[in-house]
């Protein structure tokens, strides 16, 4: 069995060229200080001052070396138009979900139908699960399915791709019989949180069910290995209030108001907008 497509609203490959463009703007004029600090600092040293200043360098804890990169990241400038739109948001302020969907269009940065993004701080990690949205995600799945009694070969070859770190799919799901051989690349599929797993229904020996469960706007959500932190896509600017409301609230109902503990929202380019919590759950 191959790779079944789900219909998507919006522009999908649009939008990752967006993201990739703008990261790459970030990267560039980081790049550009960077040379020129380095510039003006090497006519000010002497030779004896850059061999001390290497050495110094070498012996740089890991820590400190995060919180440079993390002071560094913060530091990186945004575009006018990004500052401009921040403007509409108040940084300390939570917003109830109502107020936050008045105010989400008015941020739009790009030309395409930007995705909604919940970003959620969580009280642990390792929260998981899954969640049916009322109105789909409005992205465009690619759905794997492996099948070894039905196709070992394709089975067999899914596994050298992703070996080769060709994974173009955004579900994989897979029959209990083909588990073995997938096993041989889950240091490839587990961070990526694309590994198969029984209790997110995507071990099954029914892979072609739970494949249209996923058409149908099913999405799996975990924690982030490191961080007690969820990411869900809850649908398109273009779905209007009601739609992301009724998919947000479904979200927030299979997380769990035990585990959560603050609440963004924001769509692709966007400034992020902090929703109260008691407004919503």
């Amino acid at each position: 069995m191959g790779k079944i497509r789900v219909k998507t609203i919006g522009d999908e490959s649009q939008e990752k060229k967006e993201k990739q463009k703008a990261q790459k703007r970030a990267q560039a004029k980081k790049e550009i200080e960077e040379k020129k600090v380095s510039s003006e600092n090497t006519e000010s040293i002497s030779t004896t001052e850059k061999t001390e200043l290497k050495t110094e360098s070498k012996e740089t804890s890991s820590k400190t070396k995060l919180k440079t990169h993390q002071k560094n990241k913060k530091s990186q400038k945004h575009s006018g138009k990004y500052l401009t739109v921040a403007k509409l948001v108040e940084k300390n302020k939570k917003y109830t979900l109502s107020e936050a969907l008045e105010i989400l269009p008015k941020l739009k940065l790009a030309k395409f139908d930007e995705t909604v993004e919940l970003h959620i701080n969580t009280n642990d990690k390792g929260i998981s699960g899954n969640v049916t949205l009322p109105h789909g995600t409005g992205k465009e799945l690619k759905i794997e399915i492996l099948n070894f009694s039905k196709d070992p070969k394709h089975v067999d070859q899914a596994v050298k791709e992703i070996e080769s770190g060709k994974i173009n799919f955004d579900v994989l799901i897979a029959t209990p019989d083909s588990m073995p051989r997938i096993a041989r690349v889950a240091k490839f599929l587990g961070p990526r949180g694309l590994m198969p797993n029984p209790k997110n229904g995507t071990v099954t020996p029914k892979p072609e069910e739970v494949a249209k469960k996923f058409q149908g706007g099913q999405i799996n959500f975990k924690t982030e290995a490191k961080f007690p932190i969820l990411h869900l896509s809850v649908g398109k600017l273009s779905f209007g209030d009601k739609k992301l409301s009724d998919n947000i609230k479904a979200c927030l109902s299979a997380v769990e108001n035990k585990n959560i503990r603050n609440i963004t929202i924001k769509s692709t380019m966007s400034p992020g907008i902090k929703l109260d919590n008691a407004s919503i759950i």
